[in-house]
């Protein structure tokens, strides 16, 4: 009976995980109620802001350009990369339950990295577009064309998928069999991991390395691209032609901050802070793609012209 019982209980210890409890966001207990309140409202305005932005591109032949076609997949990204975690969360904050399928919980993952390195590729072939429109302003349309547009967003999506798809199956053929409760408001590598029954160090090593490779030659591509603008924009004569040439692109830089910089912070800490690691993972996860709105449509003339012409078309404001 006694080795009965033993076999039962190592059974019992070893049975597989089929779901995960999301914890929610590190110390902010009894904060559930107006915490929902921002994120719904934030989710909302990132969903329309970025709505918009694809409408205002479609509408307008006038934006039909590469940089236009770019602007347009960020904002499609910008729409899906929020609603991989937003929901879930804004379920349990308002009361309900904190339960994650297993599947759902390996979902979360591959289309968190699917959508985040998609997005950070995306920057990187925006910023390319900014230097052949600066750097090379004749041979533009020439070298930008369709075609190319075409591969460039096909090989930007392949890439992201081949990555998440890298990091999902690493972290998920390690078995889960004791503990599943996820100190964390949806599921990430960090916080997954180390449920894990199993030795995790190898898929850390090589889950940090992926990501911390991929960001570093994304942010390389894109400083040597700025570089070489930057150098072309003090070699304008006119102060009204830099002008331009900064505006154009002090946007594109602006976003590109908003989204790398919560990830160095992420995956560079020595000793991850969970409350700040939330934090970060929410200016990058739902207040960067709202932040990309705001950018791309306050400061971009075309597309506040454009937006306007479809509002005066559907009736909603006068023409001034």
């Amino acid at each position: 009976f006694e080795i009965l019982a033993d076999s039962l209980s190592k059974i019992k210890n070893y049975s597989e995980v089929t779901e995960f409890i999301l914890l929610g966001i590190p110390h902010t207990e009894g904060l559930e109620k107006v915490l929902f309140g921002i994120f719904l409202f934030i989710y909302i305005f990132t969903l329309l802001g970025n709505f918009l932005i694809l409408v205002a591109i479609i509408s307008s032949s006038r934006l039909h350009t590469p940089m236009y076609f770019f602007l347009g997949l960020l904002s499609t990204f910008d729409i899906f990369f929020p609603s991989v975690s937003s929901p879930k969360m804004l379920v349990f904050l308002s009361g309900n339950s904190r339960v994650i399928s297993y599947k759902g919980c390996a979902s979360q993952l591959f289309f968190h990295h699917f959508m985040g390195c998609t997005e950070g590729i995306l920057y990187s072939v925006m910023s390319y577009d900014r230097f052949v429109a600066i750097c090379h302003p004749l041979r533009y349309s020439v070298i930008m064309n369709p075609r190319l547009c075409v591969i460039l967003a096909t090989c930007t999506t392949l890439i992201g998928c081949i990555h998440a798809t890298i990091l999902t199956s690493l972290t998920f053929q390690l078995p889960y069999c004791g503990p599943n409760e996820v100190d964390y408001y949806f599921c990430d590598i960090p916080v997954i991991i180390p449920l894990a029954c199993a030795d995790n160090s190898l898929v850390q090593r090589v889950g940090f390395t992926n990501v911390g490779l991929l960001t570093v030659t994304l942010l390389f591509t894109i400083l040597v691209s700025y570089t070489r603008i930057g150098i072309a924009i003090l070699r304008i004569r006119s102060a009204e032609g830099r002008s331009k040439a900064f505006s154009t692109c002090s946007a594109h830089l602006a976003a590109i901050m908003c989204a790398f910089g919560p990830i160095i912070i992420i995956y560079i800490q020595s000793t991850p802070n969970p409350l700040l690691g939330a934090v970060v993972q929410i200016l990058n996860n739902i207040v960067s793609p709202m932040l990309n709105s705001l950018i791309y449509s306050l400061r971009n003339k075309e597309v506040k012209r454009a937006l306007k012409r479809v509002f005066c078309g559907a009736g909603l404001i006068s023409e001034a």
